[in-house]
């Protein structure tokens, strides 16, 4: 049965995490990287790969070494982008897919279709904001509104002291240097959810639509999130988006967000509200968030996204599922939760998260 279902995900700051009571092995302990017995009721043995999400890779990094040093297992994680994740994945080339928007509807068939048995499933992750990076000599804190970000990324603001710049930035000396705009260039999930927030924002502003793909002809392209972060930090006048915790780890500044109450910051309270207020589109096991980019509520910064873990709920193969199933069950475990939010990401509300456990312990 399919669910929709809007305003009941709980705020992510003071949500009471469960910790997770399906098993992604059986009762038998596992011994851990250096011999010893695991406390990790979630191990499984063996190696898988996967790939997607470059914007998961700093939590990717964090679950995949702690799982390794308790259950002795390997998870080989590229960050290739979302869109080059979810094509390994409806290929068979990988366990599961890392991405930063749920599949749609086309991807979803293709990605069924390589299940056989079952059907694909999208298991959220952790949340985070899109970070509206900037790197401009002498301007320490910058706010911005969603009609102002559209025209900077379609060029048509080309300084950092325009005046639709300045009308938000009272008190701030502006520098007329030329904005110079960096864009992810292979199919990223990020932009996705950045293009999708302009739109929603600024319908009448914003024209390049909305897409994995970036559709604007200026500016320079960067492949991942680490190279948005090396062009933002090598070149004065810069700016483009990004995931808040890459943001974060490589001292990016990133403007605050005005959609008409005010400025607001990126925070776990921030994103907490803009998650709250996304409609819950649920098949089963599959957990797809519609986010309500275009949110104006007073503390809420809307633009954020979900990443989820796309994966073969049943089909495959006897080698991948009990490591797939074991490894995905950590993410969204209490300590998977905590180890993702100590990379600088927000944890899944408690419901929400709730039902993610129940989708991971589902693979078979």
């Amino acid at each position: 049965m399919k669910l929709h279902r809007t305003g009941a995900i709980a705020g992510i700051a003071l949500a009471s995490l469960l910790a997770i009571s399906a098993c992604g092995s059986d009762n038998t302990e596992t011994a851990s990287s250096d011999g010893s017995a695991s406390s990790n009721p979630n191990c499984a043995e063996g190696q898988i790969s996967a790939s997607g999400s470059s914007a998961q890779k700093t939590a990717m990094n964090a679950w995949t070494t702690a799982y390794a040093k308790d259950c002795g297992a390997q998870i080989n994680y590229s960050p290739t982008g979302s869109g080059a994740g979810v094509k390994e994945f409806t290929a068979g080339k990988v366990a599961f897919a890392g991405s930063d928007s749920a599949l749609k509807d086309d991807e979803q068939t293709a990605a069924d279709a390589r299940c056989k048995t079952g059907k694909a499933i999208n298991i959220p992750g952790v949340a985070t904001a899109v970070a509206i990076v900037f790197n401009v000599n002498g301007v320490d804190k910058l706010t911005l509104d969603p009609a102002t970000i559209s025209k900077i990324f379609q060029g048509q603001i080309k300084t950092w002291n325009d005046p639709a710049i300045a009308k938000t930035n009272s008190g701030v000396t502006l520098p007329s240097t030329a904005i110079s705009i960096v864009f992810r260039s292979k199919d990223s999930g990020t932009t996705d959810n950045f293009t999708k927030f302009l739109e929603a924002q600024t319908p009448e502003t914003w024209k390049l639509g909305t897409g994995k793909g970036w559709k604007g002809t200026v500016g320079t392209g960067a492949p991942d999130s680490a190279g948005v972060v090396s062009a933002v930090t090598g070149k004065d006048g810069s700016i483009s988006y990004v995931d808040a915790p890459d943001a974060k780890k490589n001292s990016l500044k990133a403007a605050a967000l005005d959609t008409g109450a005010g400025a607001v910051e990126i925070s776990d309270e921030t994103v907490g509200k803009a998650i709250a207020a996304a409609e819950q589109d649920f098949d089963g096991n599959n957990l797809k968030l519609k986010l309500n980019y275009g949110l104006k509520e007073a503390g809420a910064y809307p633009a954020v996204l979900v990443t989820y873990q796309i994966t073969c709920e049943k089909g495959l193969t006897a080698d991948e599922v009990k490591l797939t199933k074991g490894f995905l069950s950590y993410v969204v475990s209490d300590a998977g939760q905590t180890a993702a939010a100590d990379a600088g990401y927000s944890k899944l509300p408690a419901d929400l998260l709730t039902k993610a456990q129940t989708a991971a312990a589902a693979i078979a």
